[in-house]
């Protein structure tokens, strides 16, 4: 069976592994920041309408959308191991199978979650929040709910294109959608008036047109083997593909939820106000130098799961020695920034002397944790690379929540340390998950990977079977054909 070429790329190349890697990780970083300000653009236009307008946007992003975000970027990561391990097996004709198996998952997750837009305002009700802001959040919400429906178009696409290492496309898409964006908001909400709804509305449109544009370059002849057109083989064994799907989402979103722990936390500190806002700034700053770290995570994933599937355990190993130690540099890069400016960057996000002073106490914490999502996210990609996401989310249930958490509560309200005592918890739970994985990675034995992604494109896949296995199907019974 003949590699695939982007497979036969990195070997023990230690520039030439760097090039891979930062051919991924490039273009992802700046396809999630384009996207990530589509929401930032969105709350800027509408903070000028009115504060209750502002929180309500605020509050739909940050808890409804942010669940629902969570939730199927989690499902579409399923196609990281599936779609990168069959590019390195050189079995491309699988992609298309395995995106429209995922659409089929993701969608069918939408419908479940769209009750959450739906209701809203009662459920934010629920969670103390008062009644002007939850009433302005449910109407909102409503008006976003084809945004649901785009995200789980979106994410599986993006992970098509990431396993062939095809992402500039994916970031100039994105690119000229915020740019619609920002100039739909203008028209629509400046210009015209239309408020929370035109906000929506057209938050609505620009997802969609990311996808019509993804999905027009997709049927446009660029992935001849990859894109054959719509098959009904997508709908053959969704179970076992379903497992991986909520495996990824579990993992994922107990990582993505955890820091989220963090401000309830301090939310319910006594007069929380100055911390809370001390402890938002400093998030703000890591969500950045998370960005970078996010890219390379999409990057060792794609190359490990190529490396793996070509049988070439060796340079999986070696592209994930060149993808932490380059993304770790980066990473102390940011570390410092952060303690030579923690007493002048809170400067640029409120006037108030005491959020000031507060932040830059927490300087040298938002300082450590930037160095440990520097090789987190990483480890975090190599997992799913590897399809180990199962294995990960039991740490990560272990590490965040049975360690972390309580000791985050108990630091911060036992003891009276408050929201550095909150953190402290919660940066012994990131480490201890840090120290775990870096223990699976040493031990790891790469052969036995590389076996076991042979048999996963075979039977996880879902009865589409590599031509080896058609070969000997017969005798061995190892699959069935669709």
């Amino acid at each position: 069976m003949a590699p695939a070429p982007a497979a036969m790329s990195g070997r023990t190349n230690w520039s030439g592994e760097c090039k891979n890697l930062w051919r991924v990780a490039g273009p992802v970083i700046l396809a999630s920041v384009f996207q990530f300000l589509i929401a930032f653009v969105t709350a800027a236009f509408v903070g000028h309408i009115g504060q209750v307008e502002l929180a309500a946007v605020s509050i739909v992003n940050g808890v409804i959308e942010g669940l629902a975000f969570g939730l199927l970027l989690g499902m579409g990561s399923a196609l990281e191991t599936l779609c990168g391990q069959a590019v390195g097996a050189g079995q491309r004709q699988m992609l298309g199978i395995y995106m429209q198996r995922s659409w089929i998952i993701c969608l069918a997750t939408s419908l479940l979650l769209l009750p959450l837009y739906l209701l809203a305002s009662p459920v934010l009700r629920l969670l103390r929040q008062s009644p002007a802001i939850s009433a302005a959040s449910g109407r909102y919400a409503r008006w976003c709910a084809p945004q649901l429906f785009a995200y789980a178009v979106n994410f599986p696409i993006q992970k098509f294109y990431q396993a062939q290492s095809r992402v500039w496309a994916m970031a100039a898409i994105s690119a000229a959608v915020l740019a619609a964006h920002a100039l739909l908001n203008w028209l629509v909400v400046a210009r015209l008036g239309r408020g929370m709804v035109g906000a929506a509305i057209v938050g609505d449109v620009s997802w969609w047109l990311l996808n019509a544009a993804q999905f027009a370059y997709l049927v446009g002849g660029s992935f001849p083997e990859a894109w054959t057109g719509f098959s009904r083989k997508a709908f053959a064994n969704l179970g076992r593909f379903l497992r991986l799907s909520i495996a990824s989402a579990i993992m994922l979103c107990l990582e993505m939820w955890y820091y989220t722990a963090v401000l309830i936390l301090v939310g319910c500190l006594k007069n929380p106000e100055i911390q809370v806002g001390a402890i938002s700034i400093c998030m703000n700053y890591q969500l950045w130098t998370l960005m970078v770290a996010l890219g390379f995570n999409a990057a060792v994933s794609v190359r490990v799961s190529n490396e793996l599937g070509a049988n070439h355990p060796k340079a999986a190993r070696f592209s994930v020695v060149v993808a932490t130690t380059t993304s770790a540099a980066i990473g102390l890069i940011f570390t410092a920034i952060a303690l030579a400016a923690r007493k002048q960057m809170p400067w640029l996000f409120t006037d108030d002397g005491a959020v000031v002073k507060e932040t830059a106490k927490l300087g040298y914490l938002l300082a450590t944790t930037i160095f440990l999502n520097s090789i987190q996210p990483v480890l975090s990609g190599v997992a799913i690379g590897a399809g180990w996401q199962s294995l990960v989310a039991f740490v990560n249930i272990g590490c965040y929540y049975l360690v972390g958490l309580p000791l985050a509560a108990v630091f911060g309200f036992k003891l009276k340390l408050n929201a550095t005592g909150i953190w402290v918890g919660v940066l012994i739970g990131t480490v201890l998950q840090t120290v775990i994985l870096i223990v699976i990675l040493v031990r790891t034995k790469w052969q036995k990977e590389a076996m076991l992604a042979e048999e996963r494109i075979r039977v996880w896949g879902g009865n589409v079977e590599l031509p080896e296995a058609r070969e000997t199907s017969s005798s061995e019974n190892i699959a069935a054909p669709v």
